[in-house]
């Protein structure tokens, strides 16, 4: 890939995610964006090149919290990664909308979670992928919803059917 060809994606994803923060749950405005076809091929794609963006600015986000060795390493990673969404929430936000939509993403984000998992100390490198992958999927899903974040839209409607919904 050329320098042109760096900065042209980058010059893409960038004009995708200030589309998308008009809703970023809502569909990936990648119709919209002209050129992206051109230069991702398809959304997927686009969604990879997105997850390897999110993948190095929390990286970053980890290596300042794990320079000096941490007493508490879940507090590290969870300091960490909300940082890095707090100062990218559209991208964060259209992850998680869209993670699921292909099988390459789900790899993706569950290496990430298994990472996450092992550099939080809930988890050894040794034990079996499964477990290490179900203990991050919940770490992640903690971080994704945890204090300090912007909680996730809810439907109103399905809000008050909840609350009129009798509890067993």
């Amino acid at each position: 890939m050329s320098w042109k060809d760096f900065h042209q994606r980058r010059e893409t994803a960038d004009a995708v995610l200030r589309r998308a923060a008009r809703d970023p749950q809502g569909p990936l405005p990648f119709a919209e964006v002209p050129g992206a076809r051109e230069v991702f091929g398809s959304e997927e794609q686009l969604l990879l090149a997105l997850q390897y963006r999110w993948g190095q600015v929390l990286g970053g986000h980890l290596r300042v919290e794990f320079e000096d060795e941490p007493d508490d390493h879940v507090d590290a990673v969870t300091r960490a990664w909300n940082r890095a969404a707090r100062k990218h929430p559209v991208l964060r936000a259209v992850l998680d909308a869209h993670g699921d939509r292909y099988p390459s993403l789900r790899q993706v984000r569950e290496a990430e979670q298994r990472s996450l998992a092992v550099a939080a100390g809930l988890a050894e490198p040794g034990e079996p992928i499964e477990e290490i992958t179900k203990v991050g999927a919940a770490f992640s899903a903690l971080l994704r919803h945890g204090p300090g974040l912007p909680a996730p839209r809810r439907n109103p409607l399905g809000q008050l059917l909840r609350m009129l919904a009798p509890s067993a």
